[in-house]
Order: structure tokens, then sequence, then C-alpha cells
């Protein structure tokens, strides 16, 4: 019986089994290769109180099973999805997207952590050869530097971590910085602050940092208080600078884009030319063509014992940014 990853309980990582379904009219199925972990959301998840929860965040697999309806896809495909830590993945085919050639399943799972920044690439005033400042250097903040980068701005990483400013500068990114308070050469220029660490304290500064109407879009969750500061503090920061303080929701965009509908026109304006997975798909194709250096940033692991792997994580042990579980041995 194919085996996936469960929280069972309060900060509880199990393997367990299950079952799959009846594939439905338009489903895909396939036997998956790898999936990505989402450290900060898949431990936020851990720390809530409704369980169990069946964590996951992408999935690359390998077709096995086509169901009626579907067109373009053949068995033996590999697609990506939004898929879970588990041996299986059963999707509607809208929501998979085939890997460009010569991409391989551990870089492509890539593109969803790239899907959380890149609505913010598609909704920012800034305009490409504008300065973007990138607050915090984790998984999240490490890609947004490089699709802002691809963007053609002038990017700046700001982190206090020694060990993700050095793996950012060896990607490639040239200007990394230990803080915002070393950026102040770059106060009233920066059109864009892309904040990806949460930290109240970062956010403030991004607003003092950037130029008059200027955008700092939150990008990293809040999961806890890291300061006393006042909220006081932070609307002083936003008024006398004329700040566009937003959230960075990566779902401020539709799920799948579409055309014009004609008859639904009354229903308001229905054409969508961003969206989810064209963003995915966009990041599955600079993927493909290179243009982001994560040689020796990514972590292989297995699925076999997820309470060890957890605790890592949290506790961070594991140096590398990515952290990819290969389920090509598991069984299922």
């Amino acid at each position: 019986m194919p085996q996936e990853i469960l929280i069972s309980a309060k900060q509880t990582f199990v393997l367990g089994p299950y079952e799959d379904g009846a594939l439905q009219p338009g489903q895909i199925r396939g036997r998956t290769l790898f999936t990505l972990i989402s450290q900060g959301t898949e431990l936020g998840w851990a720390s809530g109180d409704v369980f169990p929860i069946r964590p996951g965040y992408a999935a690359v697999f390998e077709v096995t099973e086509i169901g009626a309806g579907v067109e373009g896809v053949e068995v033996g495909d590999r697609r990506f999805s939004m898929g879970q830590h588990r041996a299986t993945q059963t999707h509607d085919v809208r929501y998979t997207l085939a890997l460009p050639n010569g991409l391989s399943a551990d870089r492509a799972v890539l593109a969803r952590l790239m899907g959380v920044s890149m609505t913010s690439l598609m909704t920012t005033k800034a305009r490409p050869g504008d300065r973007v400042v990138i607050s915090g250097a984790g998984p999240v903040g490490f890609l947004a530097a490089h699709l802002f980068e691809i963007g053609g701005y002038r990017v700046t990483v700001v982190d206090p971590d020694p060990l993700r400013r050095d793996q950012t500068s060896r990607s490639g990114i040239v200007d990394c910085r230990a803080s915002i308070g070393d950026a102040s050469d770059l106060a009233g220029k920066v059109a864009l602050v892309v904040d990806c660490s949460g930290h109240e304290g970062a956010v403030i500064d991004a607003c003092r940092l950037v130029r008059k109407l200027g955008e700092v879009v939150m990008v990293g969750v809040p999961w806890r208080r890291a300061t006393e500061i006042s909220a006081h503090e932070l609307m002083q920061a936003v008024f006398f600078n004329f700040v566009t303080l937003r959230s960075g929701w990566e779902w401020e965009v539709p799920i799948l884009g579409r055309d014009f509908v004609w008859e639904e026109l009354l229903e308001g304006y229905n054409n969508a030319p961003h969206s989810i997975f064209g963003g995915f798909s966009r990041a599955l194709e600079w993927l493909s063509e290179g243009l982001i250096d994560v040689e020796g940033l990514i972590r292989h692991v297995t699925p076999d014992d997820p309470a060890s792997l957890y605790a890592d994580i949290a506790r961070r042990a594991i140096e590398e940014p990515f952290i990819i579980i290969d389920w090509t041995s598991a069984p299922g």
C-alpha cells in the first residue's frame, strides 16, 4: 500500500498508508518522483490545532493512468503539480504542467516556491531598472531575488545570516548585505522591498528605506511576534514616506488564466492576464534555461523517517535552503 507523510498531532510527523480512489474524468495519476518541503509553512501547520494534516507543496510525478476526456497527456509523461508528500499523485489535468525538455524533476519542484513571489513580480508598480530589495534570503527570498534579477531589476538582498548571504552571492546575486541598515546608501532610491522574513522590524525598516510612493510587499508569514515594536512606529513610517504597504498574498491572481467569455461579460471583466499556473509555467521555463543557479543548494532526503527529518528542519540542522523528498524508491 502506498505511503504518505501525515501531521497526526501537534509537531508530530509520521508515515502512514493510504488508498487511491477511482480515477475521475479529467484526472491523471502517477508515481511521485520528488516533492518539495516548504519549511516554514509545514512547521507552521504542525503548530496548529486541527489534525490530521496532509502536508505538501509541490510534486513532480510520472503519469501511469489517464482519465476519460484527458487530451495531450501520455503515460510516462512527467508533470508538475501542487502535490502532497505521498507516493502517488492524482490531479485534475488542468492543475498540472508538463516539464520542459531537459529540466530534471528535482529542479522542477522549485517552481512552486518561485510562484510565491511571482505574484509580487506580476502586480508591483516597480518597473525593470528600478531598485528592489529582498529582505530575507531563505528559500522564498533566494528565489525572489533571482526572479527580479531575471526581470531586469537592480536587486539587493539583506539577511543577517552569513550562510544565506554566501549562498545567495555564490548563485549570482552580487549585492548581499547583513541588514537594511547596511543599505542606507539606497534610502529614497528603492522602488520596492519584498519582505520574505515575516519580521516586523524588517518591515518597518523597509518602509523607511523605500522612495516616496514606494512599495513594501509582505511575502513572509509573520508566524510569531519578534520584537516589542509598536504599530505607531509602522504608521509613522508609512504615513510620512507615503508608502504602499500591502500583503504579498500569492493567491491575488487567479489559479488559471482564461480569455474573454463574451456571454459572461455582464458579470464583469473576466480576462486574466496573469495567473498562478501562468507563473509556474514561466518558472519552469526559467529553470530549464538555467537562469537560476541552485548547484549545491538542494538536500535530497527520503520519506522513511519524517519525525527526524522535520526535527532537523526545526533546529535548522540542514544548511541547504531547498529540501526535496525522493520518492523513487518508496513503496507504492
